[in-house]
Order: C-alpha cells, then sequence, then structure tokens
C-alpha cells in the first residue's frame, strides 16, 4: 500500500468513528506516532478532545513540547498526571498506576483513538484497526504505517517532534523505562524497559480492559 494510501486510509477510519461514536477522543503522548495521529485528527476534526497520560517523570523535553504544541495547535486538551514510583524497579515502577490513570481519562468515552503500529515491536504485531474491550473500542488509525511513513508524514506537514529523537532515542517514555538505540538490529521499541524482562513490552493499557 502507498504512503498516500495509508494517510487517507487513516483519515476515513477517523472520520467514520468520530460520526458514530459522538464520545470520543485521541490520546497524545507527544511521540512522534501520536503526534501524527493527533494532526491528522484535527484535520477531519479540529477541536477533537485530545488527552494525554504523562508520569511526573517524564522528560523536560516532552513537557516543553507539550507546551508548545497545546498553545501553538490550540488543542482542547486534558491531562491526567501520575506520580510515578522508582522503588518498584524500572520494569513496573508504571505499570499498574499508568493504567488506572487511563481508566480515568477514558471514563466517560465509548471510543477513543491511539498512534500505535504494528512494526514496532513484537507485542503489538496481532494488533487489529478497531478493538472493543468491554464496550469501549479503541481504533488505530495508523496501525499500518512504517517507522518512515510516520517520520515521512511529520516532515511533510511540518509537525515539531522531540529533539530526543536526535539524540538516538527510537521509542519514548519517562526518563525511568526509556533508553537510547544500542544497536541497528534492535527493534523500535527495544528501548523501553532495557535490561529487564519486559524489555520492549507493554505499560498494560493497549493489552488490559480499561473499563471498571
Amino acid at each position: 500500500m502507498t504512503f498516500l494510501k495509508k494517510v487517507q486510509n487513516a483519515k476515513d477510519l477517523i472520520k467514520e468513528y468520530t460520526e458514530r461514536y459522538p464520545k470520543h477522543a485521541v490520546a497524545l503522548s507527544f511521540g512522534k506516532d501520536s503526534m501524527a495521529l493527533v494532526h491528522m485528527m484535527k484535520e477531519v476534526e479540529p477541536n477533537v478532545l485530545v488527552f494525554a497520560v504523562l508520569s511526573d517523570t517524564e522528560f523536560p523535553e516532552t513537557f516543553a513540547l507539550r507546551d508548545k504544541v497545546v498553545k501553538d495547535w490550540s488543542l482542547n486538551y486534558k491531562e491526567y498526571v501520575f506520580p510515578n514510583d522508582p522503588a518498584k524497579g524500572r520494569e513496573e515502577c508504571c505499570r499498574t498506576v499508568k493504567v488506572e490513570k487511563f481508566k480515568e481519562a477514558v471514563k466517560d468515552l465509548d471510543c477513543w483513538f491511539s498512534g500505535i503500529r504494528r512494526d514496532e515491536g513484537f507485542t503489538r504485531t496481532d494488533f487489529q484497526y478497531i478493538e472493543d474491550r468491554d464496550g469501549l473500542l479503541k481504533v488505530n488509525p495508523i496501525l499500518d504505517f512504517t517507522e518512515k511513513d510516520v517520520w515521512r508524514y511529520t516532515a511533510i506537514h511540518n509537525i515539531p517532534a522531540n529533539p530526543l529523537y536526535g539524540q538516538g532515542y527510537r521509542s519514548l517514555s519517562c526518563k525511568n523505562c526509556s533508553a537510547m538505540e544500542q544497536d541497528e538490529s534492535e527493534t523500535e521499541r527495544a528501548g523501553r524497559w532495557k535490561g529487564t524482562a519486559h524489555e520492549g513490552g507493554e505499560c498494560g493499557i493497549h493489552t488490559q480492559s480499561l473499563r471498571g
């Protein structure tokens, strides 16, 4: 599938499900993928509700990008901040509390949009465009985008990117569980929870029910 066809398919999916489910929002982590998705969402629905679930241990660069984008893009924006507990260790520090905060963020929604992609790592290869978990729909419009596709879309539309990507990171979370690329053979998410049994894995928001 061509790049332009992927973009059109994503926008068609966004249009269909924003119209079908009035109680919807898009999640924004301020990483490259969700930034591209929010840009697409705003082209379809300029005042779409955007929410972020952030830890108090995010990189300063992430908070700086947040301040810029919320202002420059005039986002209809809600933020939920959760405390990270480094005492639990890098593998578990944000998993439970992040999932619980995400549940709070989506509790009044029927549908939310995510910027996940199949080729990011081994945990996401079987994800689908539409996922229904206990009555809460998750839509993944850029699921078949590649890393190159995301950067191409970012360049074409002059979307601001976290400067940490230029320092060697490929996948960003907070300071405690993100590591720079160490080998070109690594998967994109290999830097997440580096050196733990959970390396390259998931925090739980894409694999667990967010209801209840």
